[in-house]
């Protein structure tokens, strides 16, 4: 009991009492979006390799590009997290502004050149309380504000889970999922219902959340595609016009 009233009071430490900059000096954006990404045990260095490059496909994609260019700024926030241990979450690219072509090949260049960081296993909250920190305190002010979780298995430790998920609901932060099954023939994580059916009931929720699946029919960076224009379409307008 006193291990969970650490958590607890760390994460409303986090959530609520972190510091961040003025909001009048805040560059505003269309979307603050971290990327959160299972760099944990089950995942072994020829799959991480393969994850990142499939991020850096499709964040580089024209469709991207172009769900970018539909919102009312014209550009987004973004920052890609590992994340494994409850004592292992890592920046692996900090927060990059990315408004075209070069500005998403330059975010792309620094994911799959970053060196391995994470260890451990499945602690999903403590990539939620991460994520939700660096939006706080980072110098945007999206429109929207989303954390993308995509992993192969279910929450196994860390702070409760419920409790940063409803912290971060609080805040007005978006939670995503993406439940990873195979990928291109290569991954095989435990993507069954009932971990889709987790990710749908414990860890997504905002407004427009949602769970896509990657598995082996279609390549990984193709469902991270998909994924990535529908939280980057602006509120209002359907992603299906940019998958065109």
């Amino acid at each position: 009991m006193r291990a969970v009233n650490h958590w607890v009071l760390a994460i409303i430490a986090v959530l609520v009492f972190g510091g961040s900059p003025a909001a009048a000096q805040k560059l505003p954006v269309d979307v603050e979006l971290v990327l959160a990404a299972d760099g944990s045990g089950s995942i072994d260095d020829n799959e991480l390799k393969l994850q990142r490059q499939g991020y850096a496909r499709a964040i580089t994609h024209q469709l991207v590009l172009n769900a970018i260019r539909g919102g009312r700024h014209q550009r987004i926030a973004v920052q890609f997290i590992e994340w494994g241990a409850p004592s292992s979450v890592e920046i692996i690219v900090d927060w990059h502004l990315i408004r075209d072509k070069a500005s998403a090949q330059a975010f792309a260049a620094k994911l799959v050149k970053a060196p391995r960081k994470v260890f451990g296993y499945n602690s999903i909250s403590a990539a939620i309380v991460k994520a939700a920190h660096e939006i706080k305190t980072n110098r945007y002010e999206g429109l929207r504000k989303i954390i993308d979780i995509s992993g192969d298995g279910p929450q196994i430790n860390g702070p409760p889970l419920d409790v940063v998920r409803a912290a971060a609901l609080k805040a007005g932060i978006t939670i995503n999922g993406l439940v990873i099954a195979a990928r291109g023939g290569r991954f095989s994580g435990p993507a069954s219902a009932g971990l889709v059916g987790h990710y749908q009931r414990q860890v997504i929720g905002g407004p427009g959340a949602f769970v896509m699946v990657a598995d082996e029919k279609t390549p990984f960076w193709e469902v991270v595609l998909r994924k990535l224009v529908r939280e980057v379409a602006a509120r209002g307008q359907s992603p299906a016009r940019y998958l065109r």
